[in-house]
């Protein structure tokens, strides 16, 4: 699912407050063949995006500093990130939560549940991350 014919793994940020959430998460994408980054704070979301290049950003809404909607806001202004997509992985499962999620720019909004990690590694097979 990760590597492209060129070799290339595909690049992940998370950005989640949770570690065990984290971790769970990171592990799958890795025994997907991802290579992962994490961040706990919506700030330095957007400091890592800057630095390094991503493939794709896993976002969560409830941050300790920013929320996920004002750091996806900020990512889409931002030329050098704006291409990057993100998928919008949170406990916010309301429809105007929906809505929002998609006008600030995530291509995908997926509620956190039983399923969200099987629907969260095939819509990464599905977008063709790397």
């Amino acid at each position: 699912m990760a590597n492209t014919n060129d070799g290339h793994k595909a690049s992940i940020l998370i950005v989640e407050d949770s570690p065990p959430q984290a971790l769970k998460l990171k592990v799958a994408l890795e025994n997907s063949g991802c290579q992962v980054y994490w961040t706990e704070t919506g700030q330095g979301g957007l400091d890592i995006a800057q630095q390094e290049q991503f493939d794709l950003i896993i976002l969560d809404i409830e941050l300790p500093d920013i929320n996920g909607f004002e750091v996806c806001k900020q990512l889409k202004a931002n030329p050098k990130l704006a291409d990057i997509p993100v998928v919008m992985l949170t406990t916010h499962d309301h429809a105007e939560d929906v809505l929002n999620g998609l006008e600030v720019g995530a291509v995908d909004y997926i509620p956190k549940d039983a399923f969200a990690e099987a629907v969260l590694l095939e819509t990464i097979k599905q977008m063709k991350v790397g």
